[in-house]
This record gives C-alpha cells, structure tokens and sequence, in this order.
C-alpha cells in the first residue's frame, strides 16, 4: 500500500503533492514551515491538510510494520498462502489486518487446542458438515483415553467448531457493521451505588443508538462506569428471549446451518454469547471512546486556538488585579513589553473594607507608570473588584484609564511554575498570578504558550482523554497559532521561542542566553552566532521570527531570508530601495508577479512575498475588543429572566457554549440556541473569547445554572420553576430526533418508560449533570455529561 495514493484520496489531492510532503518532512521541515515556504513543492498545501497528512502518515507507517510482522510470523508457522499474502496486503485498517491475522495469532492453550490434541477435529468437521446426523451416535467413536464420555466428544467439537467460526474474518467484519449499525448503548446503575454515584443519575436507566451517541455523553457514561457507578452494555434493543437472536440468524446464514440442526445451532448461540459478543463489544466500546476522545480532543483545540489568536491589546502599560477577599485584591503593573515594573497588595473587600485607600492606591501607581488599562482576573471577588476599577476611572479620569475582566485560567499554575521562578524571581507567587493576568490582556498568545495547555481549562472531559493524544494535538496548536502570528525574536519568552518552527528548548534557551550576553538581534542572520543553531533550524525559523528597527528592513517581515534577492530584484525595478518600497501599495500593485519567479519560486511565493511587502508583519488576529459587563449585575441572584447582557465565550463543546456575563458563573447557551437557523457544529458560530450578546432564559440558584440564548428574541421561562417557558421547537430538533430527545430526558430524571416526559418542566437529577430539554430551552441534552464542567474555570483556583 502507498501511503501517499490513500492520503491523496483522503484529501482530494494529487499523490505528488503527498509524497512531496512526506519528503518535506521526513527530511526534518514543519508543518508551519512547509505550509508558508513550500507551496511550489506541495501544490499549496494548507496546514490544516498537512497536519492531516502528518497524523495519518504515522497510522499508516504502523499498520504497514505490523502487516509485515504479522506476514513474518504466518510465513514461520509455514500457513501463508498467496492468496492469504495478498489480503494481508490490501487491507488498508489496522482492525479488519487484526481479523485476518486470528486464526493464526499465538495464544495460550485454548479449550479447542486440548479437543484437537485428543483428536476431536474430526468430529467438529463431520458436525459442520453433516447437520441431520445423530450427533450422540456420531461421537461415540471418539471416546477413548482422554475423551471419557460421548458428552465430552461433543464438548470438544463444540469449542473447536465455536473457535473457527469466531476466526472468520469476513463474518466478524459482517457482525461488527451490523451491530455498530443496529446496537444501542445500555447504562445502568450499579445496585446500592444509587447515592453514592447520583451525579450519574443521568445514566442510572438509559439507552441510545450506539453510533449517535455524542462524545460528551459517551466520556461521561465511561466515567461513571470507571468509577463504578455504571453497568454499561451494548446490545441490539427490544430482543424477544424466546426468538433467535438476529447476530445468530446471520452466523446461521453464513455457514448455511438450518434451524432443525438443534446441536449445531446450540453451538452457533455458545459461539455468538462466548466469543464474538464479547470481542465485538469490546472493539465497539474501544471504538466509541477512541472516537469520542477524538471529539473531545479536536473541541478543546479549536478552543485553544481561539483563545491564542485572541486580540492582543498591545505594548499598553497595564495594571494587573488578582482579586480576592480574605487575602487581599494582589496588583501588579507591566511596562509595553511585559516586564514587571511595580506591585502592591490592596484589601478593598471583607473584612478589612480598605475601599478608598485602595482606590488611592490603584490611582497612585496609574499616575506613577502612566497605565493605560486595568486587566480584572474573572475568579472569586473579580465583580466587585470591577466596581472598585470603576470608582478609580470615575474618581481620577485624567487616567484615561480602561478596565477589563480577562479570563485567569491556568495563571495560578504559571505563579507556581519553574518558568515564574525565573521570569520573576524574588517575587512572591500570588503577585506573580497579577502580573500573568496583565501580560495576558497585552498578548495572550505570549503568556498563555508558558502554561500547560491542559490547565488553561477550555476542553471537556480533557483528564479523560489519552494524554499523549491531547499533548501533541494542542501542541500542534499552539505551534500553528505561534507560527501564524510570528515572534520578536528581541523580546520573547525561551516558552514562545520553542514553539518556533525548527527551535527546540535547548536551541530557544541558547537564543535567549546569547540575547542576555550579546544584546539584542540586529539581523536574521545573527542566529547562525547561536549555539548548536545550524543551517537547518536557521532555514525553519527564520521566517517566523521578527526583528523590529534591525540592520534589515526585511527581518521586521515574514519574507524568509533565502528570498530576499527576489526582493532585491523587485526594488532595483521599481527605482527604489527597499524600505520605500515597503508600504508603497500602488507600486506593488503594478508589479507582474510572473517576472520574478525562478526555479525555486513560483507564483505563489511571489504573490505571498508582494502581499508581505505591502503590509509586513501584519498580524491575523483579530481587532482588540471587549464585553461590558452590565452594571450591578454581580451575582446569580442579579439575574432576571429576559435580560439583556453582554459576555464573553469561556468554552465552546459540541453541545453549546458556556458565555461569562460577570455572575462568577459561567451561563450556557445551547447548540439550539446559538442562532435562528440550524447549527450542526458551535464552532460554526463562536469561538472562545468572542464578545457577544444573550439573553436570560433561566435560572437555577440553587444549582447554579444559567440558561441563556442569542437568540435575543426568544423569551425565557414562564415562572420560577418552570424552566423552559413556552419556547417554540427548535430547528435543530427535527422530527426523527424526539423520541430521542424525550428518552434523554426520561434518563435525566432517572426515571423509568412510561414516566412523565415533559422535559420542559423538569429539571435534570444529579448534582453535577446539567438539566436536559427536548428543544431550545437553553440547557438541552447534557445530562451528567458536563457534571462539573461548567465550574473547572473558577476551581482552576
């Protein structure tokens, strides 16, 4: 198999552009790089279809060096047939390579190895053969020394029957397609853990088909059952006991056995209970918990994302205020570039009510350093930290000063981080989580790259997830994201410079500790001084990182180094130098880009240089804006059902997007009630920390649960209650889904068939599910699928 024909299929591509790729980076290049510098070798490959290539050449590379051990290990048992050979060579998944390979793969001493051992495959191959035979009869001459009885006889060619039928590839791949198809999940209780696991209420009766369970429901269901709470099974739904079961009806087709065949049909049940139930359950609940990590995998990244490309507020003196209450309001300011220039420890809250003299404070040190923002951790305290802001803009506008609420997840885990300690050394670590929520505000992407992706909270279920699967996705993330906006190699982090491309944290450490010794960058070129940086690192990071006021107007750039000569040609024809051709939009407009390309660039290149040349540096992310908490609106008892607020994205799942509007509780708005036409993704409409505006439609103090919608026509509920209101049905919920949607609610309540299925009026069991509804009421089908979710942010602290 060729791995680069399936990739290109996969990808719609030509199998040129494939194997140029694999070269690329089989030679040590980046996505990031490849997908900037190589369009001509790739045919413009993006970076998403390169990650996408990166990941499924690994897979493919795998299964291609088990199918050859597995060839290895049939050819030394002397079974590997041609026609064997050939299968092995044309399967193209490492599941169905795995079928073929059974009946030949070395296992322990088996039931059916000890009957063929006393001679019994004979009798097994008479009785698939003959079906109208006396079995009994047929037996009798197999008993001997070692085969006591006729039952024995049987016994064994039972097990051996059962075993060969169970190895046989194409039937097992016929039973794992019907039963995906057909199955459903089945969850429930595990009997006396009723109290103990009621945050599973949702699941202690419940049943859907297995392949729409979402992947929020399905990590949920195996938490509860890993933590022994949940009794899962997968079975097909409403079997008859006294009828043949349908998987058995197929084996039964298969070997062509007729009912009357009472022996063989038992065995055929044996075979189905025994062996193939069990192991296509497994493979089916592997398969659904691989998927759903893939999901849970692929939310969390896209969240990540968008909250690295979010809108930097820029080289802004800011004032940074860690709130809380006991232990006082903890205030740090950096300078333009980030660096910690003042800090102070201020007690505006209970029990000390130092209110004005903290008010004096803030003010002092904004007149003292010329502050131009006040950045609000969003964690205990932050609204009525807010408020004081407010009092100090409207005491001392002469200020000028702005004050917004930024996210502070993961900003303890930097304080008490190695890479504070050596930012920030001497200084204490609650005003290190200060100075982190000020640097966050100037450029999130450059604080946010030293935490732990996992601790910056914007995922589901991410704890449950394959470690090392999560790991190098938001890796890959993070390296796009910091790729994509480019790095000033005179200011950033050794934590930013390692997600260049081509820069490991030994070579970003070395460019730092020269940068300490020998002063600031004044070229590109510079970076060939850095230890161990050789010629490859230089050509992979070159690019992407920026040298503002240097000796070359170009390193301010994404202009590689290797094409400046191209740049050189272009200002000798225009009649200019460089840095005046830098800007001059109409001159570069006028340019004819074909009469630059040469062997090594092509048109794509030329037209991504023209464009670099016009605007350099230009940064993708987006306009800096912020939400504007409505005024005394502090906390959940604030809220009215219908009111208008303004929040900001904290996580978008596949089920909705939880939105802060200042309550210290994040409220959520549903899928169904994210716009007025289907939406079959969130991340079609908004991303993490987006600005937008809801509307109320429930509340739930008592729980803690806000329901909201953006839909800012809708209304909320009726009464105090009565969640849900009398909201139309959504179009999200079509008529083929309510059955669906009514059995979700009949599980949320814990409740049995037949119950009361208003979902609209009741409220969800279970103390850390969400309440579930059967249209757009706001909270819709969460179950105990979030349990705590929606409180990871404000208990990252």
């Amino acid at each position: 198999m060729n791995p680069a024909s399936v990739i290109a299929s996969e990808l719609n591509t030509q199998p040129r552009q494939i194997e140029a790729a694999i070269a690329l980076i089989d030679e040590g290049a980046t996505v990031p790089f490849i997908a900037r510098y190589r369009k001509e070798v790739t045919g413009g490959l993006d970076d998403a279809q390169l990650r996408h290539l990166d990941t499924r050449l690994s897979y493919l590379r795998e299964l291609e060096d088990r199918r050859g051990k597995i060839i290895d290990s049939i050819k030394e048992q002397g079974k590997l047939t041609g026609e064997l050979k050939q299968q092995l060579l044309q399967v193209e998944s490492k599941t169905d390579l795995e079928d073929l390979y059974l009946p030949y793969k070395p296992r322990r001493r088996t039931k059916a190895q000890i009957a063929r051992e006393a001679g019994l495959q004979p009798l097994a191959d008479l009785l698939r053969q003959q079906h109208d035979i006396d079995v009994h009869e047929a037996a009798q001459p197999f008993v001997k020394a070692g085969v006591d009885s006729v039952d024995d006889a049987l016994e064994g060619a039972r097990q051996i029957v059962m075993e060969e039928v169970a190895e046989i590839p194409e039937l097992g791949k016929s039973l794992r397609e019907y039963f995906q198809s057909h199955a459903h999940l089945f969850s429930t209780v595990v009997k006396g853990k009723e109290n103990e696991g009621e945050k599973f209420a949702d699941y202690f009766e419940y049943s859907e088909p297995l392949h729409k369970v979402p992947s929020h429901r399905a990590l949920a269901l195996f938490r509860g059952y890993r933590e022994g709470f949940l009794k899962l099974v997968i079975e097909l739904p409403e079997l008859d006991p006294a009828a043949l079961h349908p998987c058995v009806a197929k084996i039964a087709a298969h070997q062509q056995v007729r009912p009357e065949a009472q022996w063989l049909m038992a065995t055929l049940k044996s075979c189905w209970r025994v062996k193939l139930h069990t192991r296509i359950e497994t493979e089916l609940r592997t398969q659904l918990r691989e998927s759903a990590e893939m999901a849970a995998i692929d939310v969390f990244a896209k969240n990540l994302r968008s909250l690295l490309l979010a809108a930097p507020a820029g080289a802004r003196v800011t004032i940074g205020l860690d709130p809380g209450f006991r232990t006082g309001v903890k205030v740090a300011v950096t300078d333009g570039t980030g660096k910690l220039v003042d800090t102070a420890t201020i007690y505006p809250h209970e029990p000390q009510k130092q209110w004005d003299a903290s008010i004096a404070t803030i003010a002092a040190l904004a007149k003292k350093h010329n502050a131009d923002l006040i950045a609000i951790g969003n964690g205990t305290a932050s609204r009525e930290t807010d408020r004081l802001a407010a009092e100090v803009i409207a005491k001392h506008p002469e200020a000028g000063l702005q004050k917004l609420i930024v996210s502070e997840a993961g900003a303890s885990v930097y304080s008490a981080s190695e890479t504070a300690s050596k930012e920030l050394p001497g200084i204490d670590v609650s005003l290190r989580g200060a100075a982190s929520i000020a640097r966050r505000l100037q450029d999130p992407l450059a604080e946010l790259v030293k935490v732990d992706p996992k601790a910056i909270g914007v995922g589901q279920y991410q704890h449950d997830v394959d470690q090392s699967q999560l790991a190098n996705s938001l890796n890959d993330v993070v390296e796009d994201c910091v790729n994509a906006v480019g790095v000033d190699l005179n200011s950033a982090s050794a934590e930013l410079l390692t997600h260049v491309s081509g820069l490991s944290a030994t070579l970003a450490g070395n460019i730092v500790k020269y940068r300490d010794e020998q002063g600031r960058f004044k070229s590109r070129t510079e970076l060939k001084k850095v230890t161990r940086l050789g010629p490859k690192a230089f050509e992979q990071c070159a690019g992407f990182l920026r040298i503002m006021d240097g000796s070359n107007a170009l390193d301010a750039s994404s202009v590689h180094p290797e094409a400046y000569n191209v740049v050189k040609n272009i200002a000798t024809d225009t009649g200019g130098d460089i840095r005046k051709l830098i800007g001059d939009s109409a001159t570069l407009a006028a340019l004819d880009p074909a009469r630059y390309t040469t062997e090594q660039f092509g048109l794509p290149t030329i037209r991504d240089i023209i464009s670099e040349l016009d605007k350099p540096g230009r940064d993708p992310r987006p306009e800096f804006k912020t939400a504007a908490f409505k005024d005394g609106v502090e906390k959940l008892s604030d809220l009215k059902i219908d009111m208008v607020l303004e929040g900001v994205v904290s996580n978008v799942t596949h089920f909705g997007a939880f939105v802060d509007i200042g309550v210290h509780q994040d409220g959520l708005v549903h899928i169904s009630a994210l716009a007025d036409k289907f939406v079959k993704d969130p991340h079609d409409v908004v991303s993490a920390g987006d600005v937008v505006r809801v509307k109320v439609l429930e509340i739930d103090e008592k729980r803690k649960r806000i329901a909201l919608t953006m839909k800012l026509q809708e209304s909320g509920s009726a009464g105090a209650g009565q969640p849900g209101g009398s909201q139309k049905r959504d179009s999200n919920r079509d008529s083929k889904s309510d059955s669906k949607s009514r059995a979700e609610n009949r599980h949320s309540r814990g409740s049995k068939p037949g119950g009361n299925r208003d979902s609209r009026n009741q409220a969800a069991r279970g103390k850390g599910g969400k309440r579930q509804s059967d249209s757009g009421s706001g909270l819709g089908s969460l179950g105990a699928a979030l349990l705590d979710a929606q409180n990871q942010k404000k208990s990252k602290r």
